[in-house]
């Protein structure tokens, strides 16, 4: 009968990315935190981990159980997801809050329940594939303004007033910081909403930076600095009741399980409650920067916990990262369609519970393999530019 062309299609696939240096494949990370120095998580201040938080989540799980075991319309939506919602309302001064289990169908929902082909939205060229896909979905007309540039922008959104304009606070892949205050005043000159994914922001940027009074939806998640799981959207009552009333993830979607609510509520709790894991992770930020610097890596210009090193190729940044492996350390490979084609990058990702002398020897590891591999033009004695695409 021959082969099945789904067969032959996934065959095919597989060869060609693994010939492009693009095949993607899972692998057990270690089961104990410290087996390895670990510079590739987004745990950024290691409460993912912290014994009062394991504790929560087994207090969450006796008080409110394991599951919510159905949707948030039929019997999912209890009191820990209630409390959850508006302690973050409270921090971020929104009306309104709903919960996914991720951020990705947080986004995705957003995008394409609250959009139609009546809209256009401008959204920055780097934001996450869930906000492109969810639009995309939407049917919207996309407009897409150069990554954090406001004169680009400006135009788009003078040509485009009532419309909507989409951002991150912080790039997950460059760990640079979008000019929110200048895009806020832009929105509200042209009548237009200002949509926000706070994912990396959201618990280590000041509370100021993103909240109601600069942004008209804000979407957060819990897996990040909160080292947990889960998302929220934020905005006004209407907003959330539309959403609540027409979005087809969240009506068709098991809740989030009530243990989880009651974990992230503890985590926000935490942090707030320990201003001295800020300040450890601005430390590391700083020190990890002088020293890459000092040996000319090609750093970008971010001054979050994300600090991408510019390597270029997709096979050499697969091959520096399972040399770092070796090594003893975890660093994620970032390669194309992820980034621009030709911007594959080391990404480094810093958290609280890095000690002085990890940052010095992933650097130092680092430096030594860049040296092996090429011909120093992965190194620059000035600080490479975020990977802008025009």
């Amino acid at each position: 009968m021959g082969q099945h062309p789904l067969t032959q299609r996934i065959s095919d696939t597989l060869a060609e990315q693994q010939a492009a240096g693009l095949l993607r494949q899972r692998h057990v990370s270690a089961t104990k935190p410290h087996a390895t120095i670990d510079f590739s998580h987004n745990d950024y201040l290691g409460l993912a981990h912290e014994p009062a938080l394991a504790q929560a989540l087994y207090a969450g799980a006796q008080e409110f159980g394991v599951g919510s075991r159905a949707s948030p319309l039929v019997s999912g939506y209890g009191q820990a997801h209630l409390a959850l919602e508006q302690r973050l309302c409270e921090i971020t001064g929104h009306q309104a809050c709903m919960l996914f289990s991720s951020g990705f169908s947080a986004n995705s929902a957003l995008m394409k329940t609250l959009f139609s082909t009546d809209d256009t939205v401008i959204a920055d060229k780097l934001v996450h594939a869930s906000v492109i896909d969810g639009l995309k979905d939407s049917g919207s007309n996309i407009r897409r303004f150069l990554h954090n540039d406001i004169s680009s922008a400006a135009r788009i959104i003078a040509r485009n007033p009532h419309s909507a304009v989409v951002t991150e606070s912080v790039f997950s892949m460059d760990g640079d910081i979008a000019p929110i205050a200048e895009l806020s005043s832009l929105c509200q000159q042209h009548n237009s909403w200002l949509i926000v994914d706070d994912a990396h922001g959201f618990g280590v940027l000041p509370r100021s930076f993103v909240n109601a009074d600069k942004v008209d939806i804000q979407v957060v998640t819990f897996g990040k600095a909160l080292g947990c799981q889960g998302a929220a959207i934020l905005a006004s009552q209407d907003v959330i009741d539309y959403l609540v009333a027409t979005s087809r993830e969240y009506i068709y979607s098991t809740a989030l399980s009530p243990a989880n609510a009651h974990l992230a509520l503890t985590a926000i709790n935490w942090q707030q409650d320990h201003p001295q894991l800020l300040a450890q992770l601005t430390a590391n930020i700083a020190l990890f920067r002088d020293l890459a610097q000092k040996q000319q890596l090609a750093v970008t210009s971010s001054t979050t916990a994300i600090q991408p090193i510019m390597i270029g190729d997709n096979h050499r940044v697969m091959t520096i990262a399972q040399q770092l492996t070796q090594q003893g350390f975890l660093v994620g490979a970032i390669r194309s369609p992820t980034v621009p084609k030709d911007q594959a990058r080391l990404r480094i990702t810093l958290n609280v519970q890095h000690q002085a002398s990890d940052i010095r020897a992933l650097v130092s590891a680092v430096a030594q393999l860049i040296d092996q591999h090429d011909d120093n033009t992965s190194r620059q004695a000035v600080l490479a530019p975020p990977s802008v695409t025009k």
